[in-house]
């Protein structure tokens, strides 16, 4: 049986994802900020799949010192982590610092992504000569080129912008990371889900004309494929 980490898995197309997965028969690991949504989630996945290999861990992204502790407790837990899923995101309009003086929107979506990554590294591995898989979920949305003076503490604070470049990280740390990891029979691949009806998207984008995006089961097929597959296993 396959394990699979989800990072925010308690609503959309995380959620969803890890519905899939669960009837798919792997061992699912669910992630949010809230516990009681967490054991909300896993009691209905449970309910929906009969499945019983289900577990949650609660860590908020915006600390580096909680997802550190995240990754150290997946670690004490898990004895081995056949997918990595990094699905977690938001879009913010405000500007907000982390507790370790980082905007908001470039730590969750992709500093702690980042570092959740490289520290859960040691027990991403390959079983019975199948690659490990590390799945980021990015965006269509990427930003055009990078912006090194908007990272950490931009000078002028626009959603989007943040949005967009935290998704052209992702893509970036991906080819990165796949090169380096190319003889470890680990592949790293990232994805758009498409324009899905979700809170980020009603956040970011709204709802312009009457577009909703489409439905989460959409949304997660992506991921899903990316999870199960052969094909990937030959990139």
């Amino acid at each position: 049986m396959k394990t699979v980490l989800i990072t925010g898995s308690t609503d959309g197309i995380g959620k969803q994802t890890a519905l899939v997965l669960a009837q798919k028969g792997f061992s699912v690991l669910i992630h949010g900020r809230n516990e009681d949504k967490c054991k909300q989630t896993v009691e209905e996945i449970s309910v929906l799949t009969g499945g019983k290999n289900l577990d949650y861990f609660v860590c908020d992204l915006l600390s580096l010192k909680e997802v550190f502790d995240f990754s150290e407790e997946v670690k004490k837990r898990c004895g081995n982590l056949d997918i990595l899923i990094n699905n977690a995101g938001v879009y913010l309009e405000d500007y907000i610092l982390s507790p370790e003086g980082i905007e908001a929107t470039f730590q969750i979506n992709h500093l702690s992504m980042f570092s959740l990554t490289l520290n859960l590294l040691p027990v991403i591995k390959p079983a019975n000569a199948e690659p490990a898989r590390i799945i980021n979920v990015s965006s269509m949305a990427h930003a055009s080129k990078m912006d090194f003076d908007n990272l950490i503490k931009p000078a002028k604070y626009d959603g989007r912008r943040a949005y967009c470049l935290s998704k052209l990280c992702n893509i970036l740390f991906t080819i990165e990371l796949s090169e380096r990891l190319k003889d470890k029979n680990i592949t790293v691949n990232c994805l758009h889900p498409g324009a899905i009806n979700t809170k980020l998207l009603r956040a970011g984008w709204g709802a312009a004309g009457g577009f909703f995006g489409r439905n989460l089961q959409e949304g997660a097929k992506t991921s899903v494929y990316l999870a199960v597959s052969k094909e990937p296993d030959k990139c």
